[in-house]
């Protein structure tokens, strides 16, 4: 809508009354916003991207190293456990120094991760690739709990689920990367020599993107726009830095009954997630010999169907406000969905891995922003760094425990035993989702003051 701009230095009524009018609110909103979402969406993805390099062709590593299977898929292992315990610390900076400090960590952290798994290019330098693999890790501590606080900072109240969505979406994009391209650049040959070199290209790529992109957030990331996109940030805003403390914003979540219920089904369903992928090359390798590129290529699948998932979530949030309603549905499809593909993985047809495995994405994926925006709304006025990263902080571990389960159950009793885990994993996630109650404190927020 039009906007009429006030005379310089006088005051609209309906700002002094402390409200101001829903258009002119909205008719501040920054362009640099998509381009703040769009630079965050992509070091994000370049991160998630090294995160499963490794798990996609766990057997070519597994050779190349000559380590365990088990080894491999600590690489991915590492991401999660590091986070565990610093969290807290990030989030308190988050709160304290704000998004640009945020950006720039997490940016030069993955680019240097990078530059270091160059170093890891011989059999006997697998401990450098396993540092390059940590640092890589930090990097993500700085950049999981961002979406939900870029969302709220940079956009307004009728797009703030999109915007989230969209900076799940990036990093969900690496993942699905991280699928497709090991396999195509690391095709799986007996010389150690070639090996060595196809490595070496696909590490290269890496730190070149990983360092453009560091030195993109350096000039172009800002820390807020010029004005507040909504009525609940401006009211975040003016809130006076004394009256915060971080501990007993952390207190009050945790006392927060419906929150403590999402955080725990928020961390079934993705720490589900995290196995799968962790594992999935192991899984379609044992039924399917040989076919690493279509290992690559199921991964690929699932993590785009479930893009797609995640952003008609956030657009289907931002229209009707169903926050406890769309969780639950996902929810029991991503049930649904786990259920179909551990019955199907070992029928001999690939055609039908990809199929079933597209289904289970789109909702277990698409499950990840809804997580973030219903926590945000459960828990208004507290930081969504701080909601985000608890929600996180379940996952990882979660992610762990289900890693390890998963993968010694396949290795005593097949893939089914073990994708029946997460299966009696999912149903107990969606008999508690039902328990929470929506008490959606971020739109009381925007109605209250709409009504002022």
């Amino acid at each position: 809508g039009m906007v009429l701009q006030e005379p310089a230095g006088a005051p609209s009524p309906s700002t002094e009354a402390g409200g101001g009018d829903d258009a002119a609110a909205e008719g501040r909103l920054s362009r640099l916003r998509w381009v703040v979402l769009l630079l965050f969406s992509s070091y994000s993805l370049c991160n998630a991207f090294q995160w499963i390099q490794y798990g996609s062709i766990n057997n070519v590593f597994v050779r190349f190293y000559g380590v365990s299977a088990f080894a491999i898929d600590w690489l991915s292992m590492s991401y999660m456990l590091i986070y565990i315990p610093l969290l807290f610390p990030v989030a308190w900076l988050l709160d304290k120094r704000g998004l640009r400090l945020i950006a720039l960590a997490g940016s030069a952290l993955n680019a240097m991760g990078a530059w270091v798994k160059l170093g890891s290019l011989k059999p006997h330098l697998f401990p450098v690739t396993v540092l390059g693999q940590v640092i890589c890790g930090l990097a993500q501590v700085f950049i999981l709990g961002m979406p939900s606080r870029i969302a709220s900072v940079w956009f307004g109240s009728h797009e703030v689920s999109t915007a989230c969505s969209v900076a799940v979406f990036g990093n969900q994009l690496g993942i699905a990367a991280g699928f497709l391209v090991p396999p195509v650049l690391i095709p799986n040959v007996e010389d150690v020599e070639k090996l060595a070199y196809h490595i070496s290209i696909m590490f290269f790529m890496t730190a070149g993107v990983a360092s453009a992109l560091f030195i993109l957030v350096i000039i172009v990331f800002k820390e807020k726009p010029p004005n507040p996109p909504s009525r609940a940030q401006a009211s975040i805003q003016s809130r006076p830095t004394a009256d915060y403390s971080y501990v007993e914003s952390i207190l009050r979540l945790l006392r927060n009954a419906n929150f403590v219920l999402l955080m725990v089904t928020y961390g079934l369903n993705v720490g589900c997630f995290y196995a799968l992928s962790t594992l999935l090359n192991r899984m379609v390798i044992h039924h399917y010999p040989g076919e690493e590129v279509n290992a690559g290529r199921i991964g690929l699948t699932i993590v785009l169907s479930g893009m797609v998932g995640a952003l008609l979530s956030g657009i289907w949030l931002d229209k009707t406000k169903t926050y406890k309603q769309t969780t639950l549905v996902v929810y029991i499809m991503s049930l649904v969905g786990m259920i179909v593909y551990t019955f199907t993985l070992s029928l001999g047809h690939l055609w039908v891995v990809f199929v079933t495995a597209g289904l289970l994405g789109f909702f277990m994926t698409g499950y990840l922003p809804l997580g973030f925006e219903f926590a945000a709304e459960l828990t208004y006025p507290e930081s969504e760094g701080t909601s985000s990263g608890l929600l996180n902080v379940s996952a990882q571990i979660f992610g762990i425990a289900f890693t390890i389960g998963q993968g010694q159950i396949m290795d005593r009793f097949g893939t089914k035993a073990g994708n029946l885990l997460l299966c009696s994993v999912l149903f107990l996630g969606t008999v508690m989702t039902t328990f929470i109650k929506a008490d959606l404190r971020r739109q009381q927020a925007n109605l209250e003051n709409e009504q002022t």
